[in-house]
């Protein structure tokens, strides 16, 4: 008997078709259910996600008005318009102030008188040119390698010595220009020489030609096209001078671009509507989230259907909890004139739980009542000592009042001479330059003007201009002063406070001419003390408390003035933007609700997808079971099938031997 080679041969019956329909059959309830969990799954994620984008749009404004810069916005106007002003609103004030611009700064060019026949061949003498400008010197050696005058400018260019050199061509020859690369009479450019191949170092033949500082005589190789000066103006007759037309933080929080000479009144008035966007901004996001959970969370009473989330317990606790920061009465403020947001203008709509926002009432409340507003939003330590400042929280900072008590006040490091500075010193080539050793890694050069002093404040005067002007120091953003002591003797000072304060002498060409062959330096001290009874750290005039410390955890404070003791209390208030900043982050963050509740749901696909593999391997086994079941049947059937024909057919042979 053959094999049967598919289902169905032998029966008719037991088909594959049949085994599909009754696989899918056995498939179809848990593939079912599986779906529908699947796609539940994904659509709360999909909701939870639009939650989680509009509880984080919410963090933005909330931290611009967290900071109490944002809420003492200031604007600045000048009435000529080539006398620009710009406005730092976190150290700005309001004033009125006439300016009086009297002079540019420029920087100095200068140019060779002799005109050359070629830029690349003739030759222009070897030898070293020592470049000065300001503090900065730089030798430039001129060989075989580099004898043109284009090899000249091409060497002073490499050198990076803050003059630029460029040749013209005039029409009749080539001529070599000089440029300081910064503007002002402290980057004036002095050129001498030295070797010089062709006659002497200073008879402007050679290489000489190329040497020039403002005493020389008019005959020299170079000529000053161009002066340098300084930018001049007065401010409420006040003069000051910088090196550029960009005058920084000359008064607190303003800063001036001029580009032309003329006069101005500059008035600085604080920006209110622009501190009251700011809050629009947050009450608009917050209704923008209100929104969201409605249409997330809502029910709606006609149609009888709720959102995805509704009744859902983490909308409900991330609706409580900002509820509950942002109508509550924030600690500390208690007794002021602001408690909360209802007493500048934001109230609640109970009808749709959205914010409503007067920004009149806001705007008066802010006129007349600026530190409490500031503290209704941002953080604010507010000290009993007016030389304690409050400097930042940290995260485990609650609110609450706490002692400051010092033991050590911070200290600036100092360099002191052991006698005293004398008159009618006479400055030159042997004793016109110091090097001082600042903070430790600074190094600062300053050279003196060669003349004679007529008294010790002239010969300090001096000293302090060229610290004032040095670029070392300003690059750093820090500064040293000088001034003479109850003796007479000259000291350098610090701007900084603490451990890393410090001037010491590294070099000086006569250093008892200034008393400092017998200095003695001393470093400073950070500042020590407490805080809340717990022993604080200092760093400077910064006292500050650790993590796990109670309730002033985080604190930090600057301590100013000398006195030690008691210092009062700081009392830390909390505003509601800060507040709302740390529960929007915990809500969002790793560990937080949100992030929870998706990464529940992911699992639970994760579970939905290993479900649904097992159900693929289980009916991969029914099927397999069926078709031997129905392969089995179907050839027993056969078999019966084939006996029967096999009867049959002896049957009819029978019948038909019979007949005959």
């Amino acid at each position: 008997m053959s094999s049967i080679s598919s289902l169905g041969i032998g029966s008719g019956v037991l088909t594959s078709d049949l085994v599909d329909q009754l696989v899918e059959a056995e498939r179809a309830p848990t593939d079912t259910r599986l779906a529908q969990k699947t796609e539940e799954a994904e659509a709360l994620i999909s909701a939870y996600g639009t939650l989680r984008s509009a509880v984080t749009e919410l963090r933005l404004p909330m931290r611009q008005l967290s900071s109490p810069d944002n809420l003492m916005a200031f604007s600045a106007s000048s009435s000529n318009e080539n006398i620009g002003v710009t406005v730092d609103s976190t150290t700005a004030s309001r004033g009125t102030y006439s300016v009086e611009v009297t002079s540019l700064a420029s920087a100095q060019a200068l140019a060779s008188r002799d005109i050359f026949a070629d830029r690349d061949s003739t030759s222009v003498g070897q030898g070293t040119l020592t470049l000065s400008v300001g503090s900065s010197t730089v030798d430039i050696v001129i060989d075989d390698s580099n004898d043109t005058l284009q090899g000249l400018a091409n060497a002073i260019n490499d050198a990076d010595a803050g003059v630029s050199a460029g040749v013209i061509d005039t029409g009749n020859g080539y001529q070599l220009v000089f440029s300081a690369d910064e503007s002002g009479t402290a980057n004036s450019v002095s050129i001498s020489v030295s070797g010089d191949s062709e006659g002497t170092d200073t008879d402007h033949q050679g290489l000489s030609r190329f040497a020039f500082n403002t005493d020389m005589d008019v005959d020299s190789g170079l000529q000053e096209t161009i002066a340098a000066t300084d930018a001049v103006m007065s401010i409420n007759g006040v003069e000051v001078t910088r090196s550029s037309n960009s005058f920084e933080n000359v008064i607190d929080g303003l800063s001036f671009d001029i580009t032309e000479t003329g006069s101005s009144v500059i008035k600085v008035d604080q920006d209110f509507d622009a501190v009251a966007d700011r809050v629009e901004s947050f009450v608009e996001q917050f209704n923008v989230l209100q929104s969201a959970i409605d249409g997330l969370a809502g029910y709606n009473a006609d149609s009888g259907v709720g959102g995805l989330l509704s009744g859902d317990s983490t909308v409900r606790s991330i609706q409580n909890q900002l509820r509950q920061v942002l109508t509550r009465v924030v600690e500390g403020l208690e007794d002021s004139s602001v408690r909360s947001l209802a007493d500048v203008g934001i109230t609640t709509n109970y009808e749709t739980g959205e914010l409503d926002f007067d920004r009149d009432t806001f705007i008066s409340q802010l006129k007349a009542y600026p530190d409490d507003v500031t503290a209704l939003f941002a953080e604010q330590g507010r000290t009993t000592d007016s030389q304690v400042e409050f400097v930042r929280s940290g995260l485990d900072t609650e609110p609450g009042t706490y002692d400051i008590n010092v033991t050590q006040a911070a200290t600036q490091g100092n360099l002191q001479a052991g006698t005293a500075l004398a008159g009618g010193i006479a400055i030159d080539d042997s004793n016109d330059e110091l090097t001082l050793q600042v903070n430790g890694e600074l190094s600062v050069n300053i050279q003196l003007s060669q003349q004679t002093y007529a008294s010790a404040q002239d010969l300090l005067d001096e000293i302090q201009s060229q610290l004032s002007s040095n670029s070392a120091l300003n690059a750093a953003d820090t500064s040293v002063q000088a001034s003479l002591d109850e003796n007479g003797n000259l000291t350098f000072t610090s701007e900084t406070y603490g451990s890393e304060s410090s001037v010491t002498l590294s070099s000086a060409d006569n250093a008892a001419t200034f008393g400092l062959d017998t200095a003695t330096a001393t470093t400073g001290l950070d500042v020590a003390g407490t805080i809340n009874g717990r022993t604080a750290e200092g760093d400077g005039q910064v006292l500050y408390l650790d993590s796990g410390a109670g309730g002033a955890s985080g604190l930090q404070v600057r301590i100013l003035g000398d006195e030690t003791g008691s210092r009062g209390s700081i009392t830390f208030v909390e505003g509601i933007a800060e507040r709302t900043v740390d529960l929007i982050t915990s809500f969002v963050g790793e560990d937080g609700a949100l992030e929870s509740r998706t990464n529940s749901l992911n699992q639970q696909l994760e579970d939905i997808a290993e479900s649904q593999a097992a159900l693929e391997t289980r009916i991969e086994a029914y099927r397999e079971r069926l078709v031997s079941q129905f392969s089995a049947a179907d050839s027993l059937i056969s078999q019966l099938n084939s006996t029967a024909d096999y009867v049959t057919q002896q049957f009819e042979a029978l019948l038909s031997s019979n007949s005959d």
